[in-house]
């Protein structure tokens, strides 16, 4: 499997659902340049874990945009079956109400690009791709496909890439924004460890 990390991000230029009704044939990474992105790949509407996870990033989306963050979902379904997913009710697995863009991958090149595309299957696995504003992947976690995600984490990740970026701290394990961070250097994790 490739790592990203630290690299471009692939760019995309595909079919997509946007704003939960809209069609439109070109969706390019590059048409977020300036913006966060949290790119997530997921196997195939219609099934069954996928739904939980479409929904808890619907549930999120504010907090994502309050923080510049896209949300753009990915699996290797056309655009008509992405529409057709939107408008069934959640009481029947649908993902009515889901707003953010869903790319059709209908030629399974997104998904070889970013490395997630598994062999035999032609689905992707669960993917997650955290790109900044300059379009470098900063962070990316691939689960198998039984294994959901948690939308809390991925803010969680957002908030510390954002306090480095600002600051120019490094965020210690279990972070979260408000604690302490340390400077990126010895007496820094001296002072960390003298404080904790």
């Amino acid at each position: 499997m490739s790592v990203l990390v630290g690299r471009k991000a692939p760019d995309f230029d595909v079919a997509a659902v946007v704003n939960g009704s809209q069609f439109v044939d070109s969706c390019k990474l590059s048409d977020y340049k300036g913006k966060y992105v949290v790119l997530f790949f997921y196997p195939l509407d219609f099934t069954f874990v996928c739904p939980t996870e479409l929904h808890a990033f619907q549930e999120k989306l504010q907090e994502f945009r309050d923080r510049n963050v896209e949300l753009i979902g990915c699996s290797v379904d056309s655009k008509f079956s992405h529409y057709a997913w939107i408008r069934t009710p959640r009481s029947q697995g649908g993902i009515e109400g889901v707003t953010y863009t869903l790319l059709s991958d209908l030629n399974k090149t997104v998904s070889a690009d970013y490395d997630v595309l598994l062999e035999g299957a032609g689905i992707a696995l669960r993917g997650l791709f955290l790109i900044d504003k300059e379009g470098v992947v900063q962070h990316q976690v691939v689960n198998n496909l039984p294994l959901g995600r948690n939308v809390d984490e991925v803010l969680r990740l957002v908030d510390a890439l954002q306090f480095t970026e600002e600051f120019g701290e490094v965020c210690p394990a279990n972070w979260n924004k408000g604690d302490k961070s340390m400077k990126p250097d010895e007496e820094g994790l001296k002072e960390f460890f003298k404080e904790t």
